[in-house]
């Protein structure tokens, strides 16, 4: 059973890889004293299926997308951190004896792992992080174990190495958004500090909750649902292949009667994901308000989601942006980065791995 290495220190500079289930996003950060800089970024699409509900199916597929990111970006790293899906990995706090060794913790979380993880332990990639002492027991420390199937772990490697970079660090979705959300932090009210954030990231197939509070992550929940019906609702009612239909989605050109036909439902249909996700929340937490909401993922640029949100939800709402106070180099067009920075939230948290 060998450990993943989800947590580990990094050396070799790396670049964020975020494998969704549309498009492979690259994204390489610089950084001078506290300020960071976007050195290069690309936004691969993927073939139809290649990647179902996160899961890789087709690894050929992807690596080759995964080359052309490479190339499109101009980018020089070898290296790469990816994520997998929380949906894939089970995390757990556990309490452990304080001042064992990094090693003697290793042995022991071997022996106790199976009352934690519901699969053969040999078909499983584990690692933990301590997190700090018990907050009622001076004599443990609080332990966070990460587990998933090696296959998961697998595939996203295969794929990495097809594209021609080395995987340096495996991370989760979660943690990933957890890391970016560092940098929104400033867009916020208090800095997000002693608040309650909701980041409601909306792909193309899966929708991801993940509360924040007081800067760390609290509750993440995934739903299968994603701007992949806005384009599959294009296709039915305008007789488009998918391709014709994601690129109209993007550039415009459909008929006038689109915005309330088919884009008006779609937007009251995520609000509606929305405001159920945070019921679960709501239903399973102590919480029963959030303070802020942070829209992420290829949908939240829908021109008047945030407002819809807002309005609908009664709580304050803001696109996700990771590079507004970040400085950019010469070969990145601000606009284009502008409109791809509301789904390169994970691809950024994966980039920032690179300064631990």
């Amino acid at each position: 059973m060998p450990f993943a290495q989800l947590f580990k220190r990094t050396k070799p500079p790396l670049i964020g890889l975020d494998i969704s289930s549309t498009a492979v996003k690259l994204l390489e950060l610089s950084r001078s004293g506290s300020r960071y800089r976007v050195e290069s970024y690309a936004v691969e699409p993927l073939p139809p299926n290649s990647v179902v509900e996160k899961n890789i199916t087709d690894v050929d597929a992807v690596g080759e997308a995964v080359r052309r990111a490479v190339k499109r970006s101009g980018t020089r790293i070898q290296h790469a951190a990816v994520a997998i899906a929380g949906s894939s990995t089970i995390t757990k706090i556990i309490p452990m004896p304080a001042g064992l060794s990094e090693d003697d913790l290793e042995s022991q979380i071997d022996l106790e792992a199976d009352q934690y993880v519901p699969y053969p332990l040999e078909e499983v990639n584990m690692d933990f992080e301590v997190i700090g002492p018990s907050e009622n027991n001076p004599d443990t420390v609080d332990v966070l174990l990460a587990a998933c199937r090696s296959e998961n772990v697998d595939l996203r490697s295969a794929a990495v190495e097809t594209g021609g970079l080395t995987t340096q660090v495996m991370d989760v979705e979660s943690f990933a958004s957890e890391n970016a959300f560092a940098i929104l932090a400033d867009q916020l009210p208090d800095q997000g500090a002693g608040k309650t954030i909701a980041v409601i990231d909306v792909g193309a197939s899966m929708t991801t909750l993940n509360v924040i509070h007081n800067l760390k992550s609290i509750y993440t929940r995934d739903t299968v649902f994603g701007g992949k019906q806005l384009t599959e609702e294009i296709m039915r009612r305008y007789g488009l292949s998918y391709e014709e239909a994601g690129m109209a989605k993007r550039q415009g050109g459909l008929p006038e009667s689109y915005q309330t036909d088919v884009l008006e439902p779609f937007k009251q249909a995520m609000t509606q994901q929305a405001s159920r996700s945070l019921q679960f929340f709501y239903s399973s937490s102590p919480h029963s308000t959030v303070d802020h909401i942070v829209l992420a993922g290829g949908s939240a640029s829908i021109p008047g989601m945030d407002e819809m949100i807002q309005e609908k939800l009664g709580v304050e709402t803001t696109i996700a942006n990771p590079f507004a106070s970040m400085s950019l180099s010469a070969r990145i067009k601000p606009q284009t980065l502008s409109n791809d920075a509301p789904a390169l939230l994970v691809a950024c948290g994966l980039a920032l791995r690179s300064f631990d």
